[in-house]
């Protein structure tokens, strides 16, 4: 790790939601995730890689994920988010800055995420090019309440830290 000035530490935080729908892939963290259905979105409405990527974005001042990769661009529809995040991190670095560690926590009621978990923060961590031990990734269930309770959707929060290099 590159060394950093305390007062170039920038904080980040990002939030996506999708619902669900019919006929699509459920891939969450780059992970495909067995489910009778998967999240509508214009790319592969990976609701945590979303996440993570505007809370870098945030962190760097840099917009959010709907300027960099507009969602009325036929370029990015059935992206992978992985291959996002990595231009992402790039994105960041080009900007002066490294990624010190992102932490995140998915709302679904279904279906269970934990088996997962690890898989997910491996692919998290070789997108941004940092350790898997700088990636945390929870996930929750919201006691049946709200739209997630619901099972009509996913959310996804992240957090990072970045530092000015």
């Amino acid at each position: 790790m590159a060394d950093f000035d305390v007062h170039g530490l920038r904080i980040g935080q990002g939030m996506d939601v999708h619902a669900f729908a019919p006929n699509r892939k459920l891939i969450i963290g780059g992970v495909d995730i067995p489910h009778h259905q998967g999240l509508d979105g214009h790319s592969d409405a990976d609701v945590l890689t979303h996440a993570v990527m505007d809370a870098l974005l945030g962190a760097a001042r840099a917009g959010d994920i709907g300027k960099l990769f507009p969602p009325d661009d036929p370029a990015y529809e059935g992206a992978d988010s992985i291959k996002l995040l990595e231009h992402v991190a790039a994105h960041i670095r080009s900007l002066g800055f490294e990624i010190i560690d992102v932490d995140s926590v998915i709302a679904a009621q279904a279906p269970k995420l934990s088996p997962h978990r690890d898989k997910m923060r491996e692919n998290l961590a070789a997108a941004m090019g940092i350790s898997v031990d700088n990636v945390g990734v929870k996930a929750t269930t919201t006691e049946h309440l709200g739209f997630e309770g619901r099972e009509e959707g996913i959310s996804a929060t992240a957090t990072c830290l970045l530092a000015r290099c």
